[in-house]
């Protein structure tokens, strides 16, 4: 009778634990677990998202609201893939990690154009009346984070063409040894690039009440692409890869916010 319980134990157990444990995907590439796939998984490891641990996270800080902010560079590259809409997601992600009271936008509806209207403008009674409505009555701020720099501040390219050292080659030492040599010669091709980007970040955090300035700060992240190839006698190998502009936006986030949560919670 004995033995019977402590096998039913034993699987409830069992069963609990797989249904608490986080759900994993196979992966159906016909690549998986080659040379290429390991190293692209490794470069993406580097890349993937990283919870910061927030020094005052187990306090909870104010109540506040995240308004879009400005996106002031002129880059085309980083306007169309990104809004103050995306980096306002990121905004409230990472402060509720930090257990700040956020109210998010989705639930505001209209108003939230109300709200960035009258803090953009410092309109400090248009501020009174917008924040008397609902669960705006508990808020203390009005946070906005702006991009204020997105570009790409420089780019190396180098390579060699084996053609000419071919040619060289088989002109020297002539015969069939040197058409052989001059042959392997100008196959090789080796290509590298690499483009650095610099983004910069402010972030605002306004009473509100009164529309005034509480604090402000501003960080900066290089973000770096590259790409190399080689091929030699027909055999090429090629990687590219670099942080993504998601991944520095949310980056540069985390930088504020943890700003934010050391020095104004």
């Amino acid at each position: 009778m004995k033995s019977a319980i402590w096998i039913v134990a034993a699987a409830l157990g069992a069963a609990a634990s797989t249904a608490a444990a986080q759900p994993t995907f196979g992966n159906p590439s016909p690549t998986a677990g080659s040379a290429t796939s390991q190293q692209a998984n490794a470069a993406a490891d580097v890349a993937a998202y990283k919870a910061v641990d927030y020094v005052n996270k187990g306090r909870r800080g104010p109540d506040l609201v995240v308004i879009p902010g400005d996106i002031k560079s002129n880059n085309a590259t980083f306007t169309q893939k990104f809004g103050p809409n995306n980096v306002a997601d990121y905004a409230e992600l990472e402060l509720s990690q930090a257990n700040f009271g956020v109210l998010e936008r989705s639930n505001l509806g209209p108003l939230v154009n109300e709200i960035s209207l009258a803090y953009n403008l410092g309109d400090p009674d248009k501020a009174r009346q917008t924040m008397q409505i609902g669960k705006l009555k508990t808020t203390k701020w009005i946070v906005k984070f702006d991009i204020l720099k997105a570009e790409q501040i420089s780019e190396v390219k180098q390579g060699f063409d084996g053609r000419h050292v071919g040619s060289l080659l088989g002109g020297l030492i002539g015969g069939v040894g040197g058409h052989a040599t001059g042959t392997v010669a100008s196959s090789v091709q080796t290509r590298e690039a690499t483009g650095v980007w610099l983004i910069g970040m402010r972030y605002k955090i306004m009473d509100a009440t009164t529309t005034e300035q509480v604090a402000q700060g501003y960080t900066e992240e290089k973000m770096e692409i590259g790409a190399t190839g080689t091929s030699v006698m027909g055999v090429s190998q090629s990687a590219k890869g670099g942080v993504g502009l998601d991944t520095m936006v949310q980056r540069l986030i985390q930088k504020n916010v943890w700003e934010i949560d050391s020095k104004y919670k």
